[in-house]
């Protein structure tokens, strides 16, 4: 499978670090496959755990590199529909080829695999998700974790029956700063909110790009999984480029999803939000009724005309309380502007201001001694200890609820309604037709 195009910044490497120097440590590590009861949920405290890869591309590659080099794991399988890419991290994490695979449902048949790291395109989420759950496997799922509004309502319901461990790759919940940012907002540190900034993500648009042929070792069909299959060209297979499979709808939720988790994330965490949602979607200024037209590209061309048409019309959301947040394009793409009665506060990827100032530094300097482990050691923390992953699963759904449902609302052009216990649009049957997709026969959800 393949990964979006982010690198694994030196920052987070040495967050990571600094989250295993504070990992329990144990002298002495048995595979859980050696044990007398392999499918316990919880390890002992001289287990070490079986983690292996689905998608080990850019951002699956840095992610599941920081898994494997905990003191508490051993990589003993990688996937990835390009082969060359699968053998190469291999040999980095001493896998042996046996170990090698292209269909992740050979690693999902490990007994020795009891936690798994994927970072595949969106549209391989759900499938994934769901079985491996089904099957046991801790998850560590890169974001956004669904492509589909249905997809979120199946993986919590597959992942609540068995019991693992689920931490969504939301990185930025465990940047002290952009967790004490948050913490200060819930608290009421800036009075009662009184509106909330978002960057204006754009939606996503469709391609028709021509025949290249397929790369050596690739299985392109096996890429296409749930969805319809198209003709290879290198400019879909990328994440990012001119314009990658980032930008078309068969594949994600364009940059609405792509950004807009960061973002919408330390939004509902900021607010409370994270385990429900807004009641209302709306469509700003005069445009109500002005659908959104997604171009098809048919050439390779970078995406800025297709972000340029496809972040119309403004959006905005409303809360149960009253609160609205507002999409403008001044905003940052990774976290969110919060204006209270006492004063403003931004976040963003590893930084708050305030205004004034003294706010956002005053709380900084009485936690100064504050820390965090980083986010995967906090996965691993997790499985060992039987708490809660900082990620969890639920802030992960519930987020990227939010951008599938601005991408709608773009589609369709009117207001919604949502009701967040249900998660079902209220009164509009056209709009509910949109909750899921249609997986291609042989890549069906299990029911």
């Amino acid at each position: 499978m393949f990964i979006q195009n982010h690198k694994f910044s030196r920052r987070n490497v040495l967050r990571w670090a600094a989250g295993v120097a504070t990992a329990v440590a144990v002298p002495l590590y048995v595979p859980r496959s050696a044990l007398a009861d392999p499918q316990a949920k919880r390890p002992g405290a001289n287990d070490r755990l079986g983690v292996a890869a689905i998608g080990i591309g850019r951002q699956g590659s840095g992610v599941f590199a920081a898994v494997a080099g905990d003191p508490r794991t051993t990589a003993v399988a990688i996937c990835d529909v390009w082969r060359n890419r699968a053998v190469e991290q291999a040999a980095k994490h001493k896998v042996t080829e046996d170990a090698i695979y292209q269909d992740y449902r050979r690693v999902l048949d490990r007994v020795d695999v009891d936690a798994i790291v994927t970072a595949t395109p969106e549209h391989w989420r759900s499938l994934i998700c769901v079985n491996a759950a089904l099957a046991g496997k801790h998850l560590y799922v890169e974001k956004p974790i669904t492509l589909t509004i249905d997809d979120g309502k199946r993986m919590r319901a597959a992942a609540r029956k068995t019991g693992i461990k689920f931490q969504c790759g939301s990185m930025q919940r465990s940047y002290v700063e952009n967790y004490l940012g948050c913490k200060f907002i819930r608290e009421g540190g800036l009075g009662k909110i009184t509106e909330v900034i978002a960057a204006n993500y754009e939606s996503p648009w469709y391609g028709n790009l021509p025949t290249e042929p397929v790369p050596e070792g690739l299985d392109w069909d096996m890429w296409c999984g749930p969805t319809e299959p198209v003709p290879f060209h290198s400019q879909l297979f990328t994440p990012r480029g001119n314009p990658g499979w980032l930008s078309f709808r068969p594949y994600s939720g364009g940059e609405m999803t792509g950004w807009g988790t960061h973002g919408f994330d330390q939004i509902q965490c900021a607010l409370g939000m994270d385990t429900t949602g807004p009641v209302e979607f709306m469509v700003e200024g005069d445009a109500q009724g002005s659908k959104l037209e997604p171009p098809t590209y048919d050439q390779p061309e970078s995406a800025e005309r297709g972000n340029r048409l496809c972040s119309r019309p403004r959006l905005s959301w409303r809360y149960a309380d009253g609160l609205v947040v507002r999409l403008d394009e001044q905003a940052n793409r990774g976290g969110g502007i919060f204006i209270g009665e006492k004063g403003k506060i931004e976040i963003f990827r590893g930084k708050i201001t305030s205004n004034p100032k003294e706010l956002a530094e005053e709380y900084q300097k009485a936690h100064a001694e504050f820390r965090l482990p980083a986010h995967t050691t906090d996965w691993i923390n997790c499985i060992y200890s039987g708490e809660t992953p900082v990620g969890e699963m639920e802030t992960g759904i519930r987020t990227a609820t939010i951008c599938h449902i601005l991408n709608i609302v773009r589609y369709l052009g009117r207001n919604l309604q949502w009701d967040p216990v249900q998660e079902i649009f209220v009164g509009d049957d056209e709009a509910n037709g949109l909750l899921a997709r249609t997986h291609r026969k042989g890549f069906e959800l299990p029911a």
